[in-house]
């Protein structure tokens, strides 16, 4: 009888095969437990979750929602992106910083400027998901850079990186970034900046 309903198991494409190696083995011989358990792998058909697994969380290519969020949080970049507002003139001294002016020219410092948050969508997060997850084991080449950048943004245009010879880096990018872009460039960190190294970013109206 349990050798028949292994077969019939079996023949409808359960994936819970050889279950019979995990019972103990004090039981293994219990028709009663065997039976019950045969029946389960029968009721019980595991297929339709492991595959929404597969698909939804552990194939990048088709992840989507938490699956992308898990991702994300592996190589270490969030799908929120932040880009800081301009900080307008204040009154100061030009030596401590460029956009001070003096008396009766501009209020006084009122605090950090206010930010932009911007969620990425599932396409969005995906592409800059395979750019961290490469970021995170380049040599910082400018050729490995270049290339980053021509994933990140595919047949958008020319963008590459400058190497100043000063410890600075300079992202140049001949097309226009809207403003979640821009964050995703400037402040989620998926473009690579060595240490001690100081990045700039062109791109049109920058």
């Amino acid at each position: 009888m349990l050798r028949r309903e292994r077969r019939l198991a079996a023949s409808v494409g359960r994936v819970l095969r050889d279950f019979d190696r995990t019972i103990i083995s004090e039981f293994s011989s219990s028709p009663t437990l065997c039976a019950l358990i045969t029946s389960i792998n029968e009721w019980i058909d595991p297929d339709a979750n492991f595959e929404a697994f597969y698909t939804n969380i552990w194939n990048i290519d088709s992840a989507s929602g938490f699956g992308l969020d898990i991702w994300g949080r592996i190589v270490g970049i969030n799908r929120i992106v932040t880009l800081a507002g301009p900080i307008p003139p204040y009154f100061g001294w030009e030596e401590a910083r460029p956009s001070t002016t003096g008396f009766n020219q501009a209020p006084f410092y009122s605090g950090p400027a206010v930010t932009q948050n911007f969620t990425l969508t599932d396409e969005a997060y995906r592409n800059a998901i395979l750019v961290k997850a490469a970021q995170n084991i380049t040599n910082c080449s400018i050729p490995a850079i270049n290339q980053i950048l021509l994933n990140l943004f595919p047949g958008r245009g020319s963008c590459y990186v400058l190497d100043g010879l000063n410890m600075t880096l300079t992202y140049v990018f001949n097309f226009a970034l809207v403003p979640f872009e821009v964050a995703l460039v400037t402040t989620s960190g998926v473009l690579p900046k060595p240490t001690g190294v100081k990045a700039l970013y062109i791109y049109p109206g920058s």
